[in-house]
């Protein structure tokens, strides 16, 4: 059976370089980067080379960045962490209406201690208005968290303007990054951003393995405790084969000079054309530039996604019809549903993403199955 990984948004494959990476941390170089013994100064300095690695792609230091277990305690540490350090100074925080699932539900848990949000909206192609945030920054906002790529529809913000807007007003920014990272450019210093999250998985580097990055002065308040690991942001035993993992796949990408960014945008649009001959489709987001490079989201009215995604996995294609983390939900996708879909549009729509591991072959045999099944749904339901 053919085989098309077009699901790159919710996992990615583990490179062969990461792995072999990461095996001497498992069996050879296997100490507590706490211990003070030379096999825990090896796990030690191992992870100080990792964080000048990852630093050093973001344009952050090496003491800056702080290993987590991935994206979403990224989020959480820095969401709880940042309102709860800056209280004292304001309760009002702001995030947008299409940020991922562990951005929002910090918000609405802050919301139950007291917290004041603006959830601003986005238009159809899921941009936020720049007006719109300046009139939602009052005296009391002292927080906000606007990623800058979206996970289902590709939306590209504008970062820059959105930091300078913050910072103009003293308000800190965090920025989920989890899908932007390697396939945009990404500067907290250039851009002025407080706080960043990011995570191996999306990039060809294993699962369980992400990354805070906090800008030296920001005051946090712990969200855990037992343990001076992670600056005390994130006590606990660091995932050292991990972090190894998440940077070797980050050099890989940066090493690769754009290429895999030109080829992702070539394949994606070839995607989009095949799938936009399909009858009753449409396409979901922006175009051109400011579209992430991997992202297709098409709307087939008429027809079911979850049935097409069976189907097509059937026939060893893989997409998804959202984000992974609500993959189970049976409530319409919050994004789709902000850029103005119908609930019954928003259950017919299918995400494609892709890495720079596909080839134009899987593209076209997934665009060829897409049409086929779709189109096969359509008649049984007419019946």
């Amino acid at each position: 059976m053919k085989i098309a990984y077009l699901d790159n948004s919710a996992t990615t494959p583990v490179l062969p370089e990461v792995l072999e990476a990461m095996k001497p941390y498992y069996a050879e170089k296997y100490g507590n980067p706490s211990s003070t013994h030379f096999l825990g100064m090896e796990a030690q300095k191992a992870l100080d080379d990792c964080k000048e690695i990852i630093a050093g792609t973001i344009g952050a230091e090496r003491e800056e960045v702080v290993f987590t277990s991935g994206g979403t305690e990224a989020n959480n540490i820095a969401i709880l962490g940042a309102a709860g350090g800056l209280k004292s100074k304001g309760t009002h925080i702001i995030t947008t209406a299409i940020e991922h699932k562990s951005v929002l539900e910090p918000f609405r848990m802050l919301e139950k201690r007291g917290f004041k949000v603006t959830y601003l909206p986005v238009n159809r192609e899921g941009f936020i208005s720049m007006g719109n945030l300046e009139k939602a920054i009052t005296k009391e906002t002292v927080f906000a968290s606007i990623q800058p790529a979206n996970h289902e529809i590709g939306t590209i913000q504008e970062m820059e303007k959105i930091a300078k807007a913050c910072s103009s007003k003293g308000v800190v920014l965090h920025v989920d990054a989890c899908q932007g990272y390697t396939k945009m450019p990404i500067d907290v210093s250039k851009a002025g951003i407080d706080l960043l999250t990011l995570n191996g998985h999306k990039i060809h580097g294993p699962k369980g393995i992400g990354a805070l990055y906090v800008r030296a002065g920001a005051k946090l308040e712990n969200v855990y405790t037992g343990g001076e690991q992670g600056n005390s942001l994130r006590p606990g035993t660091e995932n050292v084969p991990g972090a190894v993992g998440f940077a070797k796949a980050a050099e890989l990408a940066f090493k690769d000079s754009g290429r895999g960014i030109i080829q992702m945008k070539n394949l994606r649009d070839r995607l989009m054309k095949g799938l936009l001959k399909i009858r009753d489709s449409r396409f979901n987001g922006p175009v051109g530039n400011r579209r992430l490079c991997s992202n297709v989201n098409i709307t087939f009215r008429g027809v079911e996604a979850e049935a097409v995604l069976m189907m097509l996995s059937s026939k060893g294609i893989c997409a998804s019809s959202g984000s992974a983390c609500t993959a189970r939900s049976v409530e319409p996708s919050n994004v789709l549903t902000s850029i103005g879909l119908s609930k019954n549009d928003a259950f017919s729509t299918l995400r494609f993403s892709l890495s720079r591991l596909n080839t134009k072959e899987e593209i076209d045999y997934a665009t060829e199955q897409t049409a086929r099944i779709v189109e096969e749904l359509r008649k049984l339901n007419a019946r």
